[in-house]
């Protein structure tokens, strides 16, 4: 096989991992499926290689520009503060290590409800701001997940027309 064949394999695992990262949230899956492509292209290099380097970078940039920005336009029109989600990230974390595999998940949501309970003395729009936190979250996925598949289309493209190029 060759190198770039192994190069592609490499590149094409790694972008799997990043999409599903995306996804799960455990790993920074489009900053991964972004890394992945920018070596791809800075290996690879002519036409098509710098071509897909700009791609993932603006793409991977601006994602992680705008999920916040979302994200944070999302909540604060809702009245979540920015005290309650940190609050639920630190629970998440302690959460993550606690209770295997769903500990994240469970440690976030229950965080975010006991410092909205806790400043709102009131379970219904405690739960309102944590339901609101969680669709924050969810928004934040899928920009995520849509830079990754942009990305990760962008360098298949490209790799074909390498390949093609190459008389693979």
């Amino acid at each position: 096989m060759s190198g770039q064949l192994w190069l592609d394999l490499v590149v094409g695992v790694v972008v799997l991992v990043g999409l599903v990262g995306a996804v799960i949230q455990v790993i920074p899956g489009s900053t991964l499926v972004g890394g992945a492509v920018l070596v791809w292209g800075l290996v690879t290099r002519g036409g098509p290689g710098w071509t897909v380097v700009v791609v993932a970078v603006v793409v991977t940039a601006g994602a992680q520009v705008v999920k916040y920005l979302v994200a944070g336009r999302f909540l604060k029109a809702r009245g979540v503060p920015n005290r309650s989600l940190l609050v639920g990230g630190v629970l998440g974390v302690v959460g993550f290590f606690v209770i295997p595999v769903v500990g994240l998940v469970v440690g976030f949501v229950g965080g975010t409800y006991l410092a909205e309970r806790y400043r709102l003395a009131e379970h219904a729009p405690a739960w309102r701001a944590t339901v609101a936190a969680m669709q924050a979250t969810g928004l934040t996925i899928l920009v995520e997940l849509f830079a990754a598949l942009v990305v990760a289309l962008a360098w298949g493209g490209a790799a074909i027309a390498v390949g093609v190029g190459a008389g693979a």
